[in-house]
């Protein structure tokens, strides 16, 4: 997707001894928020920063790339399902980009907490009509 013609702010965030790393870019009226490494319990409060400042910024909707986290335990998981709730709250669309076949995308079927996300099964696919 080419950047011509859309605002873009990024913001780049190196977590606990480079286990997840976060990047943040506004696109329009819409804020990615692409996660690659560990998403646990050691990461936990950074990455939950980071989906709050995505939230803060006031866009329509926040998209999360989800294709390289490479591990996602409950307490992940359970920020993801947190920051869903807190989008709704602020009417703010929450797409979340997994590969059904990735870490995250198994993890969503094995729990069943697919169903109440918007899940698209690539970042194109999540950021269509964005």
């Amino acid at each position: 997707m080419s950047d011509e013609g859309i605002e873009a702010e990024r913001l780049c965030a190196t977590l606990p001894a480079g286990r997840l790393t976060a990047r943040q870019e506004r696109r329009g009226t819409t804020v990615l928020v692409a996660l690659a490494g560990e998403l646990d319990l050691d990461t936990l409060a950074p990455a939950d920063e980071v989906l709050e400042q995505a939230l803060a910024a006031g866009p329509a909707r926040v998209v999360v790339d989800l294709a390289e986290v490479s591990f996602c335990d409950s307490s992940g998981l359970n920020l993801l399902l947190r920051t869903r709730l807190a989008a709704q709250e602020a009417e703010v669309e929450l797409r979340l980009a997994a590969a059904p076949d990735g870490q995250f995308g198994r993890l969503l079927e094995l729990t069943g907490a697919g169903a109440v996300f918007s899940l698209h099964a690539s970042l194109p696919d999540a950021l269509a009509d964005a």
